[in-house]
């Protein structure tokens, strides 16, 4: 089986056809994973909102959007006015900030407390971001709107969070469903496992495939991806071999015994299983820990791992970070292919 898209790839030998619909995104943290997902995908993308201008000067210089709004979203929401061409979205996309929501984080304290977080410049309350996306939805009634969030939200108390994310899209007058995806079924050479939101705008149920429960309609779509897993190997990561003989493997447990765990995060994994999930906080080259000769994650690594451009301009901001916080490309490709295939054709013939 063939991969659909290409994990190595470039912007300067991309070919972005723009002829599959027109995509907004919001929280562009990463700098513009999502976009150039949708991008691949054959969407124009027209522009982004952002809090930090450190991640906006990151998405203006690879992007070039037509319209950038550099300022918190409940203040991006609560505007009088848009341009012509946000009233009439295919797409409305957003990853709301979710370490609030992450297994990795302190999760249930720190909800619905103020903190400033260094993916912006204000205070804000993270877990209720998710919520002033929906109210921008409900104002620009676009077709689709596609949202991404880590698994954390689907675990434990957090559950409580999910019920009013659907109860809030219905009051906004869209259909919800969600996945929990493995981007090591999409052609992502890396394990992140994301929840992605889709939701279809309740007048258009009418043109697309519907499915019944027990107790509603709902338009049916299919996200069922299959898609060989590519290993280190596979994708020329060096990561040098694993310590297995028992008796250095004893040393080496010994020489890392009490060490924080942070510092073991894409150590001596075998070449040939897939990544583990590159986290925000992975520092290449940080550890205290002697290498012995292995290999750290080179930039071209991370991209390759991410499905991010070899090209991509990272410019002051550290390529481990900028992915990490970033959903991988060809993960919302995968969606955003299937989302136009099994709705946006059907209802574009209408319209």
């Amino acid at each position: 089986m063939e991969h659909k898209f290409n994990y190595n790839w470039t912007l300067k030998d991309a070919n972005f056809s723009k002829d599959k619909g027109v995509v907004f995104s919001c929280f562009a943290c990463g700098g513009g994973g999502a976009t150039m997902g949708y991008k691949l995908a054959g969407y124009d993308v027209i522009g982004c909102n952002e809090i930090d201008p450190r991640v906006m000067s990151l998405y203006e210089q690879n992007h070039h959007p037509r319209y950038a709004f550099l300022e918190p979203i409940q203040t991006f929401k609560d505007r009088t006015a848009f341009p012509d061409a946000l009233y009439n979205l295919d797409i409305l996309d957003g990853s709301p900030p979710c370490s609030a929501f992450s297994i990795a984080g302190s999760r249930e304290e720190a909800w619905g407390v103020e903190k400033k977080f260094r993916e912006g410049q204000a205070t804000q309350i993270l877990d209720t971001l998710f919520f002033d996306f929906i109210e921008l939805a409900h104002k620009l009634q676009p077709k689709v709107v596609i949202a991404e969030n880590v698994k954390g939200l689907l675990q434990g108390d957090a559950k409580k969070y999910v019920q009013r994310i659907y109860a809030e899209f219905d009051a906004a007058g869209y259909y919800c469903q969600h996945w929990l995806l493995d981007g090591s079924n999409m052609g992502v050479p890396q394990r992140r496992e994301r929840v992605f939101f889709v939701c279809l705008r309740k007048d258009l149920i009418d043109f697309v495939p519907v499915q019944y429960n027990l107790f509603d309609v709902l338009p049916r779509l299919t996200l069922d991806f299959h898609e060989p897993p590519i290993t280190c190997e596979d994708a020329g990561i060096e990561l040098g071999d694993p310590i297995t003989t028992p008796c250095y493997a004893e040393e080496y447990d010994r020489l890392k015994a009490g060490l924080p765990k942070k510092y073991l995060q894409c150590c001596l994994y075998p070449k040939t299983v897939v990544h583990p999930t590159l986290i925000a906080g992975y520092r290449a080259k940080a550890s205290p820990m002697p290498d012995w000769g292995k290999q750290w994650l080179s930039t071209s690594d991370i991209c390759k791992i991410s499905s991010f451009p070899q090209d991509y301009d990272f410019g002051t901001q550290k390529p481990e970070y900028v992915c990490g916080m970033s959903v991988p490309p060809l993960m919302i490709a995968q969606i955003a292919t299937q989302v136009y295939e099994q709705w946006l054709t059907r209802i574009n013939q209408v319209k």
